[in-house]
């Protein structure tokens, strides 16, 4: 597996006090510069979103490592993922999960993350084109949930898809108008509770929803 030659600007930005030493190896380790146009190499270490085409983006190195990272994840976790785009995310997620499963919607993208993350040699991330909104229910129920494009609200399946005890870390809001990072947690009885989190921007969540 290729792994980063590139010393992260992320991490004067990230700092290793604040996430956890599995989630900082993830970051230092995953070659970022394989997930994003080859235009944007030049930049793709800086703490900024960039564009992967189709109206989409890679989210900046410090939202990755703090999704990444509120999730709690540990070695024997399984992972959901709505929202492949570029596969960063989900090969950051591979590094410190058991198993990840991740779903887009843009074929274009879907097709460019699955070759990309098996060039890479990935082997425990899994993909799927569809729409994210309606989870991935063959594989639930899931440890951690991670959404990267915003929604309105929680999707329902995604709930239900979430283990007891779980963590689901998404953005809540509309394209137009403010969003927040929402960390929804559900305890051993399927109880959830909400909490918001961190002020964002993300493309819109899209699907036959």
């Amino acid at each position: 597996m290729e792994k980063s030659t590139v010393k992260l600007d992320v991490l004067r930005f990230v700092g290793s006090n604040e996430f956890s030493s599995s989630t900082m190896k993830a970051m230092e380790t995953v070659p970022r510069h394989r997930f994003v146009l080859v235009e944007q190499q030049i930049v793709a270490y800086e703490n900024h979103p960039l564009p992967i085409g189709y109206g989409q983006t890679i989210s900046q190195p410090y939202i990755v490592a703090f999704m990444t990272d509120i999730l709690h994840i540990d070695a024997k976790h399984r992972i959901l993922e709505v929202g492949t785009g570029s596969g960063y995310q989900a090969a950051i997620l591979s590094e410190v999960a058991q198993e990840v499963y991740s779903i887009e919607v843009i074929k274009e993208l879907a097709d460019k993350a699955k070759r990309r993350l098996q060039e890479i040699e990935y082997t425990n991330v899994h993909t799927k084109l569809g729409d994210g909104y309606y989870g991935w229910d063959e594989y639930a129920p899931y440890d951690g949930i991670i959404v990267t494009a915003v929604s309105e609200k929680v999707p329902p399946p995604l709930v239900e898809q979430l283990k007891n005890n779980g963590r689901m870390i998404i953005p809540i809001g509309t394209e137009y108008t403010p969003q927040n990072l929402v960390l929804l947690t559900k305890n051993s009885k399927g109880i959830t509770h909400t909490e918001h989190v961190l002020p964002v921007r993300f493309v819109p969540l899209t699907g036959r929803h």
